[in-house]
């Protein structure tokens, strides 16, 4: 009989441990803060990288002009070498990812690196008396324009809607 009631015990004492461990991990999960959301991104200051891109590129660079305030510039970034490539990334009012590309870099590799992988259709835009090729792709999608030094590119997962209204507000001065 002693064998039997060390083994109820045993038992007993497993399933108490347990009890306070779950007890204890629903207590730790109801105080830590949850946040399903993703975070703001920092709105940057483009002015500075923009102007030193006009003057360093062998092409016209491009940036919008009379965008709302609701599109949120949040990255930027010039690289002289190897090839020259300009890049702006935006958050369009719908929180959806836009970006302008520009590089000398060879056209077919430049738009496969910037755009992920889209492919072309067969659908053009005229923007600005400009034909823009449509490309699209498993996340992004985007508007592509062939220059004699320069592609442009306006990508990013938001709507081709949006990326319009982003190539229509595109300046080089």
């Amino acid at each position: 009989m002693a064998g039997l009631k060390g083994k109820q015990k045993t038992v007993r004492d497993m399933i108490l441990s347990l009890g306070l461990i779950g007890l204890m991990a629903g207590l730790i999960y109801l105080f830590i803060p949850h946040d399903d959301h993703a975070p703001e991104l920092e709105r940057v200051d483009y002015r500075v990288e923009l102007l030193t891109a006009r003057r360093a590129a062998a092409y016209p660079v491009a940036a919008p002009a009379g965008l709302p305030d609701t599109w949120k510039a949040t990255s930027v970034r010039f690289d002289a070498e190897p090839a020259s490539s300009w890049h702006l990334g935006f958050q369009d009012p719908e929180g959806e990812y836009v970006a302008v590309e520009q590089s000398t870099q060879k056209a077919a590799t430049f738009i496969e690196e910037a755009t992920h992988g889209a492919r072309e259709t067969k659908v053009t835009q005229d923007i600005g008396g400009q034909s823009w090729q449509r490309y699209t792709g498993g996340r992004y999608r985007a508007l592509v324009l062939k220059g004699d030094d320069s592609t442009t590119l306006v990508t990013g997962t938001a709507s081709f809607a949006q990326l319009t209204k982003m190539a229509e507000a595109l300046r080089t001065k």
